[in-house]
């Protein structure tokens, strides 16, 4: 499957809330790292199990309503593509809405997600949760 593709199935997963749809997209030695983050949310996920665990808690913090603006960026490096876009939806516990916009760095081998380096905007989710 080429890399876009497996990007596109990536989104679509966690726009729907399909976490075990998200997991098979990871590789088993996968990384998702979050260089600017709020305090309490690690920087780094290393593995399939370790993405696993903290999926099971946060997942579903958020639920988006959609994905909007999407801009899917091939790079040199056809492993690499670079997607930016407009999540918009609500927090789960209390209903408040929910914006930011991410752009997020993926590597795809074999159909898989070897990296996702997700460059998001902290204030946005702390505004959101009330702090």
């Amino acid at each position: 499957m080429c890399t876009t593709k497996v990007v596109e199935e990536l989104m679509q997963a966690s726009l729907e809330g399909d976490r075990g749809r998200f997991l098979e997209l990871i590789a088993p030695d996968g990384v998702i790292e979050w260089p600017y983050r709020p305090e309490g949310v690690p920087g780094e996920l290393r593995g399939r199990a370790e993405i696993d665990a903290f999926t099971a808690t946060s997942f579903g913090l958020i639920t988006f309503s959609e994905y909007a603006d999407v801009r899917v960026h091939e790079t040199l490096d056809p492993e690499v593509v670079i997607v930016e876009y407009t999540a918009r939806g609500t927090v789960t516990a209390t209903g408040a809405p929910f914006e930011q916009r991410p752009v997020a760095v993926i590597r795809v081998r074999d159909g898989q997600v070897v990296s996702y380096r997700d460059y998001i905007n902290p204030l946005p989710l702390l505004k959101a949760l009330g702090g």
